[in-house]
C-alpha cells in the first residue's frame, strides 16, 4: 500500500504527511454543478482527514470542541479561529503564512450583521502556508479528482458507507423525522477521522462528521438569506443531503456550532 507522505508530487517533491495529491484538471464528476463549464483546478495538496483536536491544541493550546477526543474532528471553531490557525501552524512549521489577517480593521465587503468580527483577511497567492480550500477546490476534491466515479457523496451513492450524519452518528440507527431530541437521547455526536470509507483519492470524512469551513463568500440568495462563508460536507447533525459533495450553504463567519470544523490545503 502506497502511503500520502510516499506519493510524488510533480516537482518530486514528497507529499507531506496527512496530506493527498490532488492532481488537477476539469470537473469529470457528473453531479458537480461545475461540471461541463469549462472550470479547471491546478494541483494541490489537501489534508486527508478534518483537522483533529490534538493538531489543533498543537498549535492554539485550548480546546473549543463539545465533544473531547484527540482523534475527533474539532469543531465549535469559527472561520477566523480557522484562518488564525492556518497561519500559526504555518508559522509553527517555517511555511510563509497564508493570510494577512488585520484583526483591528473591519471588512467593508462583510455586510453581515450577526457578525461582530469581520477581521479584514486577505491572501498571499504565491505563499506556501496552510490555508482553506476555495469551495471549487473543495468539491473537486471531494467528488473524485480526475479519479471521480461520479457518486453522490464522497466516495459512494450510499450516505452510510461514507459519512456521519443524523440518522446514524449516535446509538442507534434513527429512523423517521428529523427532532432535535431524538439526537440527544441517541447520544449523537462526532466520530474519530477516519472511521468512514474514503473517496476515490484517499480522503476521509468530505461527506458528513463536522460541515468543512471553505474560503468562499456565502452571497445572499433571498431577502432572508444572509452573507457568510461558505461551508460543505454536511455534519453529524444534518441530514444525508447535505453530505452530497455538490451541496454547500452559508454560516455567519463568526458562528460556531459542534458540527462545524475544517481541513486545510497547503501549497507546495
Amino acid at each position: 500500500m502506497v502511503s500520502a507522505c510516499s506519493q510524488k508530487a510533480p516537482d518530486n517533491q514528497k507529499v507531506p504527511a496527512g496530506f493527498v495529491l490532488v492532481k488537477g484538471g476539469a470537473f469529470i464528476n457528473t453531479k458537480s454543478k461545475y461540471y461541463g463549464q469549462g472550470v479547471t483546478i491546478p494541483d494541490f495538496y489537501i489534508g486527508k482527514y478534518e483537522v483533529t483536536q490534538k493538531e489543533w491544541t498543537g498549535v492554539v493550546g485550548a480546546n473549543p470542541s463539545k465533544f473531547k477526543g484527540a482523534n475527533l474532528p474539532v469543531e465549535t471553531v469559527n472561520w477566523y479561529d480557522c484562518v488564525d490557525y492556518c497561519n500559526e501552524r504555518s508559522i509553527k512549521e517555517g511555511l510563509k503564512p497564508y493570510y494577512n489577517i488585520d484583526k483591528d480593521k473591519k471588512d467593508p465587503d462583510n455586510t453581515n450583521a450577526i457578525d461582530d468580527i469581520k477581521w479584514t483577511v486577505t491572501i498571499n497567492p504565491d505563499a506556501n502556508g496552510y490555508r482553506l480550500p476555495t469551495t471549487a477546490e473543495w468539491e473537486y476534491a471531494a467528488g473524485g479528482g480526475q479519479k471521480s466515479k461520479s457518486y453522490t457523496y464522497s466516495g459512494s451513492n450510499n450516505a452510510d458507507d461514507v459519512a456521519w450524519y443524523w440518522q446514524n452518528s449516535g446509538d442507534k440507527y434513527l429512523t423517521g423525522f428529523w427532532a432535535w431530541p431524538a439526537l440527544v437521547k441517541n447520544n449523537n455526536k462526532t466520530k474519530p477521522v477516519g472511521s468512514k470509507k474514503p473517496n476515490e483519492l484517499g480522503l476521509y470524512d468530505m461527506s458528513g462528521n463536522v460541515r468543512e469551513w471553505c474560503w468562499d463568500w456565502h452571497q445572499p440568495n433571498t431577502p432572508d438569506d444572509l452573507q457568510g462563508r461558505i461551508w460543505r460536507g454536511g455534519g453529524w447533525i444534518g441530514g444525508d443531503f447535505c453530505c452530497a459533495s455538490s451541496f454547500q450553504a452559508g454560516y455567519e463567519a463568526s458562528g460556531k456550532a459542534p458540527d462545524q470544523g475544517f481541513r486545510v490545503v497547503r501549497g507546495k
